[in-house]
């Protein structure tokens, strides 16, 4: 892309100001912005003062698989599960694009370790809840780790300098999230130089994208994966390509599987698997109406109890289907370093813009059919968070430790 050509694209979307400062940039600062911009999607930012990409449909329950439905047919799940593993028709996808921030640390979150008496990082508590998997079916599956532009470098070296805790380093494959840029509150990008746009990570709902983007689906493809479990990196006592539910979904004809947690008071903060116009989705805690927290299944028990805790199984074939489509938008407020009109750099002390995302649970009201897996909270849902508190490091050392877990 020339200049003439960034420039009738900034255009087209009211954006010139990128190119104010173009004049003063050394050859090699040109061609990185003008190859910003031709990456760059500026067409969200249309929706900073109207988002309709989402407005929900109508809500109906969604009832889940039960743990005692489960444990009656566990045997033979987990056979159909293990015989995918073996076939290597399963694979995971870590989303692990955050930093250690609300920790106090200035590192990818996976790299906080959560030890006691020895160093426990949360990568290797991951990386080890596979390796049971691993050990289970004789057999070793495949491992995306998606990152951002900030921890892209030092997750790779991590995992190098930890010999991958073990697992088999032809089984992993690390790629970037996509980023978009940040706004003001009127949808002009921000610049955070003179010669780059602020941009942020377009949220954990672009990771197929984003491996797509990266050419991974050659690797998919090659090894004869069907299903891909996509799971969050801050819940360190997840089982991962767990067999039983892996053999559930297959078992039960669902092009995906959502593992949830029965709900630990009605307005915790986890998302509630449901049904919208009659498809399989999430609806947020903050979005569940009064009449909803109180309404009841056939059993008298509360329709929306199941939370999702960000571990999906999506049968491979299906998501190049959603790719394809346009995922709601989420408008998140936030503080965005940038230039200020005078080209002097500003860290704002409160928030100053928009950053635009698409999240992973909105994939799923793009599938026909999603089984709800009920998991047992206290073994398999650690999430770190917060430091201290609930949700945290304090709280997934305690849960370990009831798990046998020495840290």
């Amino acid at each position: 892309m020339d200049y003439g050509q960034a420039y009738g694209k900034l255009e087209k979307y009211g954006q010139q100001h990128v190119l104010q400062y173009y004049g003063e940039l050394t050859r090699e600062q040109q061609r990185a912005l003008l190859d910003q911009i031709e990456a760059a999607d500026f067409d969200m930012l249309k929706y900073c003062k109207d988002n309709t990409t989402n407005v929900k449909g109508e809500i109906t329950p969604l009832a889940a698989m039960q743990l005692h439905q489960i444990e009656k047919e566990r045997e033979r799940y987990t056979a159909i599960g293990l015989d995918a593993i073996r076939q290597g028709k399963v694979a995971a996808v870590l989303l692990a694009g955050g930093m250690g921030t609300r920790l106090g640390s200035d590192e990818p979150k996976g790299m906080y370790d959560i030890g006691i008496t020895r160093e426990v990082y949360i990568f290797q508590r991951l990386v080890e809840n596979m390796l049971d998997v691993v050990r289970q079916a004789d057999a070793w599956f495949h491992l995306f780790v998606m990152t951002s532009d900030k921890n892209h470098g030092m997750t790779v070296d991590f995992f190098e300098e930890k010999d991958y805790f073990g697992y088999r380093k032809e089984y992993v494959h690390f790629f970037e999230q996509d980023m978009v840029p940040a706004s003001d509150y009127e949808g002009k990008v921000y610049m955070e130089e003179k010669w780059k746009i602020a941009m942020s990570p377009n949220g954990n709902g672009g990771w197929f994208s984003s491996m797509r983007k990266r050419g991974l689906l050659g690797v998919i493809e090659e090894a004869g994966i069907e299903w891909l479990n996509v799971f969050a990196v801050d819940n360190v006592l997840q089982r991962i390509a767990d067999p039983c539910f892996v053999g559930a979904t297959i078992a039960n004809h669902c092009v995906a599987g959502a593992k949830v947690v029965k709900k630990a008071f009605p307005d915790e903060g986890v998302g509630a698997l449901c049904l919208e116009d009659g498809r399989p989705s999430i609806v947020e805690y903050y979005e569940l109406t009064d009449e909803m927290k109180e309404a009841k299944d056939d059993k008298g028990e509360p329709a929306y109890n199941f939370g999702v805790i960000l571990n999906y199984l999506f049968k491979e074939s299906v998501l190049e289907g959603i790719a394809e489509k346009n995922l709601p938008l989420h408008i998140v407020e936030k503080q965005i370093p940038h230039l200020d009109g005078e080209g002097n750099y500003v860290e704002p002390d409160g928030p100053n813009g928009y950053k635009y995302e698409t999240l992973v649970l909105d994939m799923i009201h793009q599938v026909d059919n999603c089984l709800a897996y009920e998991v047992e909270r206290s073994r398999e849902f650690a999430p770190i968070k917060n430091a201290t508190g609930v949700d945290s490091v304090e709280s997934a050392r305690e849960l370990c430790r009831r798990n046998g877990i020495e840290l």
